[in-house]
């Protein structure tokens, strides 16, 4: 399988997807080793370092774009719905995305995401992604 960096466009410290668990034609599992050195860590929070939910987010969409892979185009995060933030991701934490395609419509893809940390649920969300032209 390709290197992440070979289909995303992100690079640290902005890419939140460091491996593929697996992957199939509409769905992939994803995970983000969480450490501590990160820069988000130095302000949210010094002393309760607590991965920031759009960080969270945007792995989610990431994960989500290396499913919609097109040749030269860049897969664009364009909405959220039902977004909910359950449990804390700290350093330390092996952080896991579950994305599934559950539509498609118009060049926009519409995926269920869940990221998890020890098969606890931290964050659900459905999202909207389309591809750069």
């Amino acid at each position: 399988m390709d290197k992440i960096t070979d289909i995303l466009p992100h690079r640290y410290p902005f890419l939140m997807v460091d491996g593929i668990i697996s992957k199939g034609e509409k769905e992939i599992v994803a995970f983000k080793n969480v450490s501590y050195n990160e820069p988000q860590f130095q302000g949210h929070f010094p002393d309760n370092p607590i991965m920031p939910g759009v960080l969270i987010l945007e792995g989610m969409a990431q994960a989500a774009g290396l499913i919609t892979l097109v040749p030269g185009k860049t897969p664009l995060f364009v909405g959220a719905d039902k977004v909910r933030f359950r449990r804390p991701v700290r350093p330390g934490d092996r952080l896991i995305y579950e994305v599934k395609i559950v539509g498609e419509h118009l060049g926009m893809i519409s995926a269920e995401c869940v990221a998890k940390v020890d098969d606890k649920i931290c964050a659900t969300a459905t999202l909207l992604l389309g591809m750069e032209k």
